[in-house]
């Protein structure tokens, strides 16, 4: 649904782009392409910089960078939201083929975040697989829904995981609001299936930002929402990681992520998307999941 809305979008964005320049300002077609690529980069420019100005306005005590670095993490966040959001999510079946499902292997189970969907997992889902794990993905529907209505999909997939690879239990690996929908299950559906949670820029006690967001997820996600309240009453029953980014563009206040319950792991400084396709990052990921590599009894 993600993928098919977004290449629906991009297009008659793009054709809106094409007719103003051609039918308003009566330009030739090289320089109405020019100028519907430029709106196209533009918009997610200011969407992107959006993130920013509430991180900076909102943000955790955390060391300055100085401005090189700051502005080296900006553009690199640019450059993966431009990735993410034009070229691999619309486009999902060329970059994300089926979910390889080894039996007899302990699987790890990656959960998306706000607003996407499997296809963010492209990079690390094969850097994963290359230091010997077992990766399954999901897509959770529709985008903008309550988060305990998400919850079902990922029961479900679980449980197909299981059958497929003989595991009695998965590793759940989340990122941003898919902390929260694991969350949620552990809470409806209990621990038996699940051995270890590991979420990584997760909003556990919520995000400034989604007082901007759309959907009752964003309204669940606000701050000392009775969603967040709710949740906050559960406590950790398996091993659980919470990797935390300190300058993240997303989830802020920044030390939201903490998790109670939950080993504290910070990340080097970079963007919420970008951290999807960082080498270091996937390291940490890797390692953060190295004691459930193992073959079954």
């Amino acid at each position: 649904m993600v993928p098919v809305s977004l290449l629906i979008w991009i297009s008659l964005e793009t054709w809106a782009y094409l007719a103003f320049g051609r039918h308003v300002l009566h330009l030739d077609w090289p320089l109405a392409i020019v100028g519907a690529i430029n709106c196209l980069l533009g918009l997610r420019f200011w969407m992107n910089a959006t993130t920013w100005f509430f991180g900076m306005k909102f943000a955790s005590p955390a060391p300055s960078l100085g401005f090189g670095k700051r502005l080296a993490i900006m553009i690199g966040e640019y450059l993966a939201f431009l990735l993410t959001f034009l070229l691999v999510l619309p486009f999902e079946r060329l970059w994300m083929p089926a979910d390889r499902l080894r039996p007899g292997t302990h699987p790890i189970l990656l959960v998306h975040g706000y607003g996407v969907s499997r296809g963010i997992w492209w990079l690390l889902r094969r850097r994963l697989e290359a230091a010997g794990h077992t990766v399954a993905t999901l897509s959770l529907i529709p985008p903008y829904t309550s988060i305990g209505k998400l919850v079902p999909q990922l029961h479900q997939r679980i449980e197909e995981v299981c059958t497929a690879t003989g595991s009695k239990q998965v590793t759940l690996f989340a990122h941003s609001m898919g902390g929260l929908v694991c969350r949620s299950y552990l809470a409806r559906h209990g621990i038996a299936r699940v051995d270890k949670l590991v979420t990584m820029a997760s909003p556990h006690a919520g995000t400034t930002l989604a007082r901007i967001g759309i959907g009752q997820n964003a309204r669940e996600m606000e701050p000392d929402s009775l969603w967040l309240r709710d949740m906050a009453s559960e406590t950790m029953k398996i091993p659980a990681i919470a990797l935390r980014n300190p300058y993240d563009n997303y989830s802020m206040p920044q030390d939201n992520q903490r998790l109670p319950g939950a080993q504290d792991v910070e990340l080097p400084p970079i963007g919420h998307i970008a951290m999807l396709y960082d080498k270091q990052v996937a390291n940490i990921v890797i390692d953060a999941c190295r004691d459930e590599k193992r073959k079954m009894p």
